[in-house]
């Protein structure tokens, strides 16, 4: 575990995008997709939007994911599985790097066949507690026609593209760099959060 984690920090310090491709277990990756799965067939899943409970905004031109959070009282055991591997990476991250991260949010995301999410930033203008942004896929087998690429703005440089296939973990911080979600041509899954102080 503690590679996975000095890969994705360093890739972080080397070109502000951390990048592990095998942040999770294949076993455990697999487990969180089923359960997203089970959750979107029973309609648990809800649409997301944009901004905070301060300031929502539902908008399918913007956005086309649907969510569901996770939490330790859904006493899920492959939830808390993963809730164990972000506990360690934050006491990892905090005494390596000296970051102060006090929490997280992490929620499943599912976007079906032709949705997208336009260029944003992570960090809300109302409230700055969200210092670190995460997202690890869960797609086998996905291959660049199949879309939905990660796009990351770097400043006076070419959008950073990256592919969302199974394992992979993607880090940056959350106020800094802008980044979308390009239209996806089969269903895309992932673990979306911030870590946050």
């Amino acid at each position: 575990m503690q590679q996975a984690f000095d890969t994705l920090i360093n890739s972080f310090i080397e070109s502000k995008v951390g990048i592990s491709e095998n942040f999770l277990s294949s076993e455990l990756s697999g487990s969180l997709k089923e359960n997203l799965l089970h959750l979107h067939s029973l309609k648990n899943m809800l649409a997301a939007g944009t901004g905070n409970q301060a300031q929502v905004n539902q908008d399918r031109s913007l956005r086309g994911d649907v969510i569901y959070w996770l939490d330790r009282q859904h006493n899920n055991a492959h939830e808390n599985a993963f809730f164990d591997v972000m506990d360690a990476f934050v006491v990892y991250l905090n005494q390596s790097c000296y970051t102060g991260i006090t929490g997280y949010e992490f929620h499943y995301t599912l976007y079906e066949t032709g949705s997208f999410y336009r260029r944003h930033l992570d960090q809300f203008r109302n409230n700055d507690s969200r210092q670190y942004s995460m997202i690890i896929y869960l797609n086998t087998g996905w291959q660049p026609a199949d879309g939905g690429q990660l796009s990351i703005y770097h400043t006076g440089s070419n959008a950073q593209q990256i592919d969302p296939s199974a394992g992979k973990t993607v880090f940056f911080k959350s106020s800094e760099l802008e980044h979308e979600v390009l239209l996806t041509h089969k269903p895309r899954m992932s673990i979306t959060g911030w870590l946050k102080r």
